[in-house]
Order: structure tokens, then C-alpha cells, then sequence
């Protein structure tokens, strides 16, 4: 098991040095990635829980963001160029990159940049998105009800301007004859893609098996829901001929993440789950049983609010140094 840093971005109070520290521990530690959070906007309907839907769309949250409207929160885009310029080793990346707030076109052009920025390091997530009142503000109401449509198209323009000289694309999202793009991404043939958000297995096998998918990113999944998703994508790719694209998935999830002195309550509770919150022997257990159903790489995310980020400093060496050895024993 590799581990990942989900950098605190979206807090109500966060600073540039924090986000720099947990960074540069990340680095000295040798973790896998740093990945930063996308967040267009907090509407003020969230402060009063008014919101469309719940959270990220997950039945165990309020119709309310964990943040609040006049939050001073950083955008995860603009932090992933900064995060090339502070480091040398660990890959970065923005999970998850709403494609329906972004030209498909000129998200490649610029991921391309990136890419040379950080000599290759770059990892790109894409998603669809999940708020009506973030796609009012990023101007994109008329994409929501065709939003996976447009990651589709995203995915294969991404591809098509980092593999081509020149590249055109007609669809519904993006109409353009053929360009040249500039730069070409380092890494060959481009920057490894994750996605969300499917969990239906057909989908999510014929989009593994088109695109040619580095990875699969959730957010506080059990064993028990991994394993469930596994086996049925696992006999749809089989069915398309694929049955070793699993293996090379990297399959990761986003845990919000603290080491109590106190045991936790693990009783389970959906998305609430304390899975990575809890005494040192809790998330021991907890790392391994997520390693035995085919987790490779949690996201560690360090919570909203109530925990300094010095305490997250320190819980991150103990996670390297005195868990993680023993996850990876079994």
C-alpha cells in the first residue's frame, strides 16, 4: 500500500504555510502524491443546510458543505503549478477536476504545461460534478444534466491533443478542426487519468477498458463496498476482453484521517464511517482490511475543522513510520 496526501485546501481558515508543510512532509516522508481538492463555491444556502442535495451527494450528510459560504478557502487549480515549483519527488494532482467547469480543450493545453513544470509528475482526476448551485456559478447549468457525457468527451480530447501534432474533435461539448496544441505532456503517452464517481460495474468497465484508465478514486469506501465493486467490474472486463485491466488499476479513496488517544466508535455508518479515525491499532486494522480488498492508496485527508495542522503533522509521521509498516507486513 502507497499512501497519498489529500491536502486541506478547503477549510474555512487554512494558510499558504500550512499547505506548504504538509506538502513538504509528504515529500521528506515519500508518499506517493499530494492531491488538492476542487471547489468552485460555498452557496450561502449551504449555511443553512438548503443546499439541492447532500454532500457530495451521500445519503449520511446534511444538504450543507463542511465549510461555510464566507470560508476562506484556496481553489485546488491554480495550487497544482505551486505544488511542481515546491517539490521534486512526490507526483501531484487535483482530485477530482469537475470537467464541466473547464474548456476540455484548454484543460489539456495547460495540464500539458504542467506536466513539463513538474518534469512528469502529474496525475490528472476527472469527475462530473455532483452541485447544481457550483454549476450555476461556474456558468455550466445547461451541462449538468449531460455532465458524465462531458467527462467522456474531456477524457477522449485530452487524449487525442496529447498523443496528436494536430487533433479536431465535433461532439456536443467541444467543436474545433484541427489544432496544434503547443507542448506535448512528458509522460508517454500522457498523464496517468483516475475517475469517480462510477460505481456501476458496466460503465465503469467499458470506461477502464475504452480510455485506458490509471486509476479510481472514491471517498470513504469499506471493504465490504470495494469488494463489492471489484467483483462485478472485474467480470465486465472480463466480458470485454480485458481481464488484466483490474490489476493495474490503481484504486484509491479519500479518508479523512486523525490518531486518537481514545478508541473510536466503528460502528459502521455509511460515508460517516470512522474508518481512518481512531487509536493507531484502529487504523492499523482498519489499512489492512481495506489492503486485503484491493485498496493501493488512500487519500489521507486531514479534517474540515478542529484538528491543527501541527497535529496532522505529527499524525502523518506515525502513520508513516509506525502503521504503515505493518499494514504492508501482512
Amino acid at each position: 500500500m502507497k499512501l497519498a496526501l489529500y491536502l486541506p485546501n478547503f477549510r474555512d481558515e487554512v494558510t499558504v504555510k500550512e499547505l506548504e508543510d504538509l506538502t513538504a512532509l509528504a515529500e521528506e516522508l515519500d508518499f506517493d502524491s499530494v492531491w488538492t481538492l476542487d471547489r468552485i463555491v460555498v452557496p450561502e444556502a449551504s449555511d443553512r443546510q438548503e443546499l439541492q442535495y447532500p454532500f457530495g451527494m451521500m445519503e449520511a450528510f446534511p444538504k450543507a458543505l463542511p465549510v461555510s459560504a464566507r470560508g476562506q478557502w484556496y481553489q485546488g487549480w491554480p495550487l497544482i503549478p505551486w505544488l511542481a515549483a515546491k517539490t521534486t519527488k512526490v507526483r501531484i494532482g487535483m482530485s477530482i477536476t469537475d470537467t464541466p467547469y473547464r474548456a476540455p480543450g484548454v484543460l489539456a493545453a495547460e495540464i500539458a504545461t504542467v506536466d513539463h513544470l513538474s518534469n512528469g509528475r502529474i496525475n490528472v482526476g476527472v469527475g462530473a460534478g455532483w452541485m447544481p448551485e457550483e454549476f450555476a456559478a461556474a456558468s455550466a447549468s445547461h451541462i449538468y444534466p449531460k455532465r458524465h457525457k462531458h467527462v467522456r468527451e474531456t477524457i477522449e480530447i485530452m487524449q487525442g491533443i496529447w498523443t496528436n501534432d494536430l487533433f479536431e474533435y465535433h461532439g456536443e461539448f467541444a467543436d474545433f478542426d484541427r489544432c496544434g496544441f503547443g507542448a506535448k505532456p512528458l509522460q508517454d503517452p500522457h498523464p496517468p487519468i483516475y475517475f469517480s464517481g462510477l460505481k456501476d460495474p458496466k460503465r465503469s468497465a467499458n470506461r477502464i477498458a475504452k480510455y485506458n484508465l490509471a486509476g479510481w478514486i472514491g471517498i470513504q469506501d469499506t471493504p465490504e463496498e470495494l469488494l463489492d465493486w471489484r467483483g462485478p467490474i472485474q467480470h465486465e472486463l472480463e466480458e470485454l476482453g480485458k481481464p488484466g485491466a483490474m490489476d493495474s488499476l490503481e484504486l484509491c479513496s479519500m479518508y479523512w484521517f486523525v490518531i486518537t488517544d481514545e478508541s473510536s466508535d466503528q460502528t459502521p455508518a455509511g460515508k460517516a464511517s470512522n474508518i481512518l479515525i481512531g487509536t493507531a491499532a484502529q487504523i492499523t486494522d482498519n489499512l489492512k482490511r481495506l489492503a486485503e480488498a484491493g485498496l493501493t492508496m488512500p487519500l489521507i485527508w486531514p479534517p474540515f475543522s478542529d484538528v491543527p495542522v501541527s497535529k496532522t503533522l505529527d499524525d502523518l509521521k506515525r502513520l508513516n513510520e509506525e502503521i504503515l509498516p505493518k499494514v504492508n507486513a501482512v
